[in-house]
Formats: structure tokens, C-alpha cells, sequence
């Protein structure tokens, strides 16, 4: 290859990573620009009233004799060479001003690693529903939380354990959480939640179950800045406590799942919000097997009737 031929070549693979980052950035402020109109309906990963992977005490706005409009989402995951793509295609309902109930479809692109990716091949059903017991400044107190209960159900899971045994296998979360938006501060509104499950799920059931039941805490604060057209974005970051070990895999030890978010807040009449994460899922997950899922990109987007 002559000097003047990679020249050549070097130039034209710098213009292409220009090209490439102006259309993400591209990308980004067209989203921001689109959301800013929508409504605050934000589906988490699974479904719930929530912030990227945690749901929040709050449920979908309904009235109180009846049901709300539907909200669905759509998320991704970029888990690496190892675990694949994962996509999440959620719908959820508000009804009795209280609760909220819905369903979502676990998906995932297969990877590219012979004996490991294989474990995290398939997709699942995911169900929950959420019961509001306490409503945030009850009885006109601002310093009282919201409080609610809640469960999610994912069936027909086959990873990791159910893919050694050749079966499809089931986990379940049961739940308490308390939110609160502290507006103390009023330049800046904060977001806070702090929650308890009970859960034999790994990893929100991508990695199968768990070797037991345990309980494990999950909580998310946020701050509130103004954003473009009458928008506000909440920088936010999330902590998900996972059970340390995974059934089937002895030896595996999952760390506490980190995410990292902007979300948009837009005005109320429109329907649309776009989520932008990162995740922090697993790295080392036992001696000598290491997932590459550390620092991982997720995108999410909700709509609401």
C-alpha cells in the first residue's frame, strides 16, 4: 500500500467518523426537539411507572371511577458481543386513580460467542401490576412520599439455568417503593425513590433466576433542569441490587446493576418522551468468563393515547 493510497484511505475513514458523529448528534437534538412536546408518561424497562430499570410509587393517570388511556414503550440494550441486543415492547394501563397493570414482551438479537451467548438466546413474558397505598403529600403533608406495592411476573424464561436444563422457567419480584418530587429547591426539583423487593430473578430475569429468594434494595434520584421548547430533563442515575448468584451457573457473581440517564420532560398535551442511558450491567461473571455488558448504551421511548 503506497504513502499516498492510505493517505488517501486515512482521510476517508476520518470523514466517515465525522460523518458518523454529526448523525448522532443529529439524532439527539432531533429526539430532544420532538419530545419536548410530549407527555411525562415514562415507562421503564419492564413496563412500570418508573425511571430507566426501577419503577417509582407513581402509576399511569387514570381517573378515578374508571380506566386511563394506555401507555406503551419500547427499549434497548445494547448488552455486547456476549449477550446480544435486548428489546423490551411494553404496554400498561391506569385504572381506579390507584393502579396500574401491564404486560411486556422481552426480546433480544442473538450474539456472536460459541458456549456463552446461547445462554442468553430467547424471549419471555413479563407481567406486573402496581397498587398506590399512600399519594404523595397526603392529607396536604409535602413531605410525604408516595407508597405503593407492586409485582412482576415473568414467565416462559429460558436462560442461562433453563438453558442447561432444558426447560422454560418462571421468577417473580414483589415490591415496595416510595417516591417523592422535593421542590424545596425550586431552580432545581428533585427526584427521589427508594424501594425493597423480594425477587428470585437475575438481572431482571436476562440472566434466569436466581439460586434463591432474596431481598434486595433499588433506588433512583434525579435532578430537574430546564430543557429546549418549554421542556425540563432529569440527569438522573439509578442502583439495582442484584441476587449474587445465578441458578444453575455456580460460581457466577452478579454486581449491583448502575444506570446512568437523561430523560425528557415535556409539556402535557403531546404524547411522546425519549430516554437515553447507560448501563452498567456485568463484566467478570465468574473466574475466566467475562460478559463485555459494563457501560453499555440504552435507549427507551414512551407513548401515551
Amino acid at each position: 500500500m503506497t504513502f499516498r493510497y492510505k493517505l488517501r484511505y486515512c482521510s476517508r475513514q476520518i470523514a466517515f467518523a465525522q460523518r458518523a458523529s454529526w448523525g448522532w448528534n443529529l439524532l439527539v437534538i432531533v429526539l430532544t426537539l420532538i419530545a419536548p412536546a410530549a407527555h411525562a408518561q415514562n415507562l421503564n424497562w419492564e413496563g412500570q411507572t418508573g425511571a430507566f430499570v426501577t419503577p417509582f410509587a407513581y402509576t399511569s393517570p387514570s381517573p378515578a371511577g374508571g380506566f386511563g388511556l394506555p401507555a406503551v414503550s419500547f427499549h434497548y440494550l445494547d448488552g455486547g458481543n456476549v449477550l446480544g441486543g435486548f428489546y423490551e415492547v411494553s404496554g400498561t394501563i391506569g385504572f381506579l386513580k390507584r393502579f396500574e397493570a401491564g404486560y411486556t414482551r422481552a426480546l433480544n438479537s442473538d450474539a456472536s460467542v460459541p458456549g456463552l451467548s446461547p445462554l442468553f438466546d430467547g424471549g419471555f413474558n413479563i407481567f406486573h401490576g402496581k397498587a398506590n397505598l399512600l399519594g404523595e403529600n397526603a392529607g396536604k403533608h409535602s413531605y410525604i412520599p408516595a407508597i405503593s406495592l407492586g409485582f412482576v411476573a415473568r414467565t416462559n424464561v429460558r436462560r442461562v439455568g433453563g438453558v442447561l436444563d432444558s426447560k422454560d422457567t418462571h421468577n417473580e419480584d414483589f415490591y415496595v417503593v416510595a417516591t417523592k418530587t422535593i421542590t424545596y429547591f425550586k431552580a432545581l426539583p428533585i427526584v427521589a425513590s427508594l424501594g425493597f423487593k423480594a425477587t428470585n430473578a437475575s438481572v431482571l430475569g436476562i440472566a434466569g433466576n436466581a439460586a434463591n429468594w432474596q431481598g434486595r434494595l433499588f433506588g433512583t434520584v434525579g435532578f430537574v433542569v430546564p430543557g429546549p421548547v418549554k421542556s425540563n430533563i432529569v440527569f438522573g442515575s439509578e442502583f439495582l441490587q442484584e441476587p449474587r448468584h445465578i441458578e444453575g451457573l455456580p460460581g457466577a457473581n452478579l454486581p449491583t446493576t448502575l444506570t446512568y440517564f437523561a430523560r425528557v420532560i415535556p409539556r402535557g398535551e403531546l404524547p411522546l418522551n425519549v430516554d437515553f442511558g447507560v448501563a452498567q450491567v456485568v463484566n467478570n461473571l465468574m473466574p475466566g468468563v467475562k460478559l463485555h455488558a459494563r457501560s453499555q448504551f440504552a435507549l427507551g421511548a414512551s407513548y401515551r393515547f
